[in-house]
């Protein structure tokens, strides 16, 4: 590979896509609260009020990833640890708060072979082949 061209690495987005349907009045006031320099954009003020949501009931977010036993954050499950639990006979339970990702090389028969269940609040990434082989244990 010459010295000038570098293999680029995919990188797990942090960001999920959601679309809302909003009141036109409510649409207006945020488009006011823009236009008057408060946020820089609707994006900016949505995320804003659901931060702020979000601080305000991080004690029964906090109490429910605790009872639930949630992974919070990012967890990515690799080809290496399916067939590690496979050789110890075990089946993984997934229970994310976040991001849970299947890397691209695990196959839809490894999935299926060591994952239980699947529980994800947030967003589940995997091969549409690997989702499907575990659509019966996602919840």
């Amino acid at each position: 590979m010459p010295d000038n061209v570098r293999e680029l690495r995919l990188k797990t987005p942090d960001t999920e896509k959601i679309t809302i349907n909003l009141g036109y009045v409510d649409l207006g006031q945020v488009d006011l609260m823009v236009q008057e320099g408060f946020y820089s954009n609707r994006t900016d003020f949505i995320r804003t009020a659901i931060r702020n949501q979000l601080e305000r009931h991080a004690d029964v977010v906090k109490q429910s990833t605790v009872r639930k036993r949630l992974d919070l954050g990012l967890r990515t499950y690799s080809r290496t640890d399916l067939e590690a639990a496979r050789r110890a006979g075990k089946m993984l339970h997934i229970n994310v708060l976040g991001l849970a990702s299947i890397e691209q090389d695990v196959t839809p028969d490894l999935a299926r072979a060591t994952i239980a269940s699947v529980s994800v609040l947030g967003a589940l990434h995997a091969t549409s082949a690997v989702k499907a082989a575990l659509a019966d244990r996602t919840r």
